[in-house]
Parts: structure tokens; sequence; C-alpha cells
């Protein structure tokens, strides 16, 4: 028979959480003051961002200027895909980018040792004390062009059409957090981490482009070691009716279970590499 909590621990647990809810809105709001406290240059900064990507998006029309559809989509449906990807990849990377990468200077230098000690939660302090909101300007790019797109494509919308792509930014934005989580977790046991986020960019950029285009080996890759084709590809594939490769039937509840499945791995992964983190010394 399971055994159950002393009624002792769980009113300290619970007392755990209701510290950490009181304390999170404070480290928000000291962050983004320290964020805008140079408003010119901040929104400097969100207007090169949005010219950017823009000028990804441009490349993507150029393209398809020339060969009117790549893998099968027309430029409405590439529009879809790639404000999908740029709004759940800022939504996810707003919660963990910055703090997750930092991470490995934190172990570098020994500053994580210190929040160790903290009486809270050393990730609930990493992420909530580092909130980006410098995404902004992806968001500001992503929201409209993702609006054009929905009434652009040749697609007739229904409400569960139009909850399955609410409920897949979601799981996108999920899947993205928990991703780079993980890598920045790495830097617990290894100290360095920085190549990996190298490695996780040069694919996430793959995926301004139909899963389909790419060989059958980078697709694989894509939907398991490295699963960025399920924070656009996949999701937008399957609310088209396109076919997905590999997946097939099975890519709608992949979109949807993959932010939620992966986000109980990297809880798991963080836990591990915390037991593994031997302090700055070694």
């Amino acid at each position: 028979m399971a055994l159950s909590l002393h009624p002792h621990h769980r009113a300290g647990r619970l007392t755990v959480l209701l510290h950490h809810l009181r304390v999170i809105p404070l480290l928000v709001r000291m962050h983004v003051r320290s964020q805008m406290e140079y408003r010119g240059a901040f929104w400097l900064d969100r207007l090169a961002q949005i010219l950017s990507y823009g000028s990804v998006f441009a490349t993507i029309g150029i393209l398809l200027a020339r060969f009117q559809t790549l893998g099968g989509w027309s430029w409405s449906e590439l529009a879809l895909l790639y404000s999908f990807q740029l709004l759940a990849y800022s939504l996810g990377a707003a919660m963990s980018f910055t703090q997750l990468r930092d991470l490995e200077e934190l172990v570098r230098l020994g500053i994580y040792d210190a929040l160790l000690v903290k009486p809270f939660s050393p990730w609930v302090y990493l992420i909530f004390s580092g909130l980006n909101i410098g995404y902004a300007g992806h968001i500001i790019l992503a929201v409209p062009l993702l609006g054009w797109a929905v009434f652009s494509v040749d697609f007739a919308w229904s409400i569960p059409s139009a909850l399955f792509l609410v409920a897949t930014v979601f799981s996108a934005t999920l899947l993205t957090a928990a991703l780079i989580t993980m890598i920045g977790a790495t830097a617990l046991i290894w100290v360095r981490s920085s190549h990996l986020f190298s490695i996780f960019f040069g694919f996430w950029e793959l995926m301004r482009y139909p899963l389909n285009i790419f060989p059958g080996s980078i697709q694989i890759t894509l939907l398991t070691a490295v699963p960025l084709a399920l924070t656009s590809s996949v999701p937008v594939a399957a609310l088209l009716g396109k076919p997905v490769p590999i997946l097939g039937d099975w890519a709608a509840p992949a979109a949807l279970a993959a932010g939620p499945v992966w986000v109980l791995i990297a809880i798991a992964y963080w836990r591990y590499a915390t037991r593994k983190y031997q302090g700055a010394g070694g």
C-alpha cells in the first residue's frame, strides 16, 4: 500500500508553493524594470528583430515567386508555418533561453552554488528573475502575420480547427521551453552547454520550411532526437490536412502531446542533472 504524506509534510509543501507564488511576480517586475531602464534602446532592438525576421520571410517570398510552391506548400501556407514557428518559439524562449543559456556561466563562476542555498527553487528563480520581454519583437511580427495567414490560406476554418491551432501553439511553446531547459541543464553535468545551443538553432532554422522537403534521415532526426518538427511543420501540416512524413495520421495527436510529454522529460532531466552537479570545483 502506498504511503501517504504526513499532514505536516503536506502543509510544508503548500507553504513553499505559496511562498513561490508570492515571490514570482516580484522577480518578474524587478527584471522587467531593469530591461526597460533604457526604453529607446529596448525598442530599437525590437525593431532590429522585426527587420531581421521580416527579411527571412521576404526570402521565402522570393523563393515562392520563382517556384510557385515549396514541397506542395503555397505562399499563404508557408506564412502560416513561419508565423506559427516564430510565435511558439518566442513564447517558449522568453521563459527559458536567456536564463538557461547563462546557466553555463553561473556554473563556471560558482554563482549557481549560491542559488542552491536560497529557500527557493533554483529553476523557478532562474526562469522568473530573467523573464525575457525582449521577445516582444518576435511576437509583434508573428501575431499579425499569423492573423493574415489564417484568413489567406485555402482552408475551411471551424471551431475544432481553431481550437487545434491554439492548443498546438501552446504545445509547441512547452516543447520549445522543455528542449532549451534540457540543453541548459547539461551545464550542471558538463559545465559547458553552449555548443548544444548552436546545434539546436541549426535545426530550428530548418523548421521554417515543410518537413517533407528534407531527406528521410533529417526527417527522423527532427521528429525524435531533436523534435523541432513538432514545433512547426507537423502541427501546421496536420491542421491543413497535408501529409506528414513518418507520422501519417498520428501527426495531430503527436503535435498535441509533444509539449506536455517533453515537459515531463525535461523535469526528469533537470532533477538528474541537479543530482549530478558537483559544484564549481567539479
